[in-house]
């Protein structure tokens, strides 16, 4: 959306029909992010919203056709924006104080610029998901537990509008005949958008924020998320070209994970990512990124992940990194595992390594090829090597609860064996938190001789039980 389009926001219509008096309905304390809202001093609400409009059609009269000039990069079209409403404001003959000066700045700034209550939000770093139940109620998740913030929106319109400049940012579209979207933010966020009338109580908005800088297997142990013996052993796992699904819940890391499995791959492979809303952060040089996309108005032109995998294998991969396998593509992404594309990576919703299994087997038939069972399941055995189950605690923490070799089939059963599982016998402590860590079960997955093989070398320490290094 243009720079243009998006001063239009402020009163919710064009410059041109501003009248001189527009008065919104927001009011300044109402954009504040803090958990709760402080009443705004100094002059009254009318004379602070009458004021508010004013500065908006000046800003719009001020900027005049720098708005359209293409030789501007629109970076620095928002710095001047901004010093250009700042100057307004301070040239306004109101009894406002410099910190009720800024605050007025950064609401019209964050309206007309970005994304409304919800800029202030998005700029905190100590939060990690947005969530917007209709235009009053906005929660957000810090530090794995959620609370109400004081954001509001003005009303449902302000709403709609916020997500509609989201989604078409990313050539998306989200109206009465396409109610739902899944989208993403410039750095990367993932965002999910209903609207009515599936969305009974005003549109509903889902931000999982995504940290500017990638989070990176040393912060994943100072986390507790895993141990250094897991991120040693899951390291010579994507060195040594295994196949591995990350399995987990919703919300319990699994992209985060990915990408820290991804940063494993050595300089000078081939990286073909493929996704519906691009989230992965890759740090490699030779990635090719791959979005799907829906089908157009007339229900034409969509292109899916499954499609994406099957073009993928002429691309001369070395690896296959599918940001979530969710419906027939976990046909396509085992098929292309058991054909010469080792290392690849891919997640799937599930509780435990068993319903990762399951869920495979489920989305396989999803596919409309009638298989029986046996096969699906052959197929399974052959192609996945190594499951990593995540899980969320209700401490909050999001904790590597397992690894998991499959090591084939036994009668009709895919046969697995844990080499970490995630230990609960030390309890919580006062606050809540588990104390308990992965532990080793003590067995050697099969795979070790490949590693042996391929000259990749463990610690002695990785596979050694508590007993044993106690000793």
């Amino acid at each position: 959306m243009k720079l243009s389009d998006r001063l239009a926001a402020v009163g919710g219509m064009e410059p041109s029909a501003i009248p001189e008096r527009a008065v919104p309905e927001r009011t300044v304390a109402a954009a504040e992010a803090s958990p709760v809202p402080e009443a705004p001093k100094g002059p009254p609400i009318d004379a602070l919203l009458t004021l508010k409009a004013r500065v908006g059609a000046a800003l719009f009269e001020r900027l005049g056709a720098r708005m359209n000039d293409p030789k501007l990069a629109e970076a620095d079209l928002l710095i001047f924006a901004r010093d250009v409403l700042t100057e307004i404001v301070a040239a306004e003959k109101v009894p406002l104080s410099t910190e009720e000066k800024q605050r007025l700045v950064r609401q019209i700034s964050d309206d007309v610029l970005g994304y409304g209550p919800l800029q202030s939000l998005l700029d905190d770093p100590s939060l990690t998901e947005i969530m917007v139940n209709g235009p009053d109620q906005i929660f957000v998740e810090r530090g794995g537990k959620l609370t109400l913030s004081g954001a509001r929106f003005r009303d449902e319109t302000q709403l709609r509008r916020v997500i509609e400049k989201i989604v078409s940012r990313v050539g998306r579209r989200i109206d009465e005949s396409s109610p739902l979207v899944d989208a993403r933010l410039e750095d990367g966020s993932r965002v999910n958008a209903v609207i009515p009338p599936l969305a009974v109580n005003g549109s509903s908005l889902t931000i999982r924020k995504f940290a500017a800088d990638p989070l990176k297997v040393d912060d994943l142990i100072g986390f507790g998320s895993i141990s250094s013996e897991m991120a040693e052993l899951l390291d010579a796992c994507v060195k040594a070209h295994l196949n591995i699904i990350v399995s987990g819940g919703t919300g319990t890391g699994k992209t985060t994970l990915l990408n820290v499995l991804s940063s494993f791959i050595p300089q000078g492979e081939r990286i073909i990512t493929i996704e519906d809303a691009v989230e992965l952060q890759l740090q490699q040089s030779h990635v090719v990124r791959l979005e799907s996309r829906p089908a157009n108005i007339e229900g034409k032109g969509e292109i899916s992940i499954r499609d994406l995998l099957r073009n993928s294998l002429r691309m001369r991969p070395d690896r296959i990194v599918v940001g979530e396998c969710r419906g027939g593509e976990a046909l396509d992404m085992l098929q292309a595992m058991n054909t010469g594309h080792d290392g690849s990576l891919s997640t799937v919703h599930s509780n435990s390594p068993r319903d990762a299994i399951s869920r495979m087997e489920t989305l396989v038939l999803m596919a409309g090829m009638d298989l029986p069972l046996r096969a699906i399941r052959e197929q399974i055995a052959s192609a996945v090597d190594v499951i990593v189950q995540l899980t969320r605690m209700r401490d909050g923490s999001r904790r590597v609860t397992h690894i998991t070799e499959v090591q084939g089939m036994e009668g009709e059963i895919v046969t697995l064996q844990d080499a970490f599982v995630f230990d609960y016998s030390a309890g919580v402590d006062a606050s809540g938190r588990f104390l308990g860590k992965p532990v080793s079960t003590g067995v050697r997955p099969r795979f070790v001789d490949r590693f042996n093989d391929l000259g990749i070398e463990l610690s002695p320490r990785v596979f050694a039980t508590a007993e044993g290094r106690n000793r």
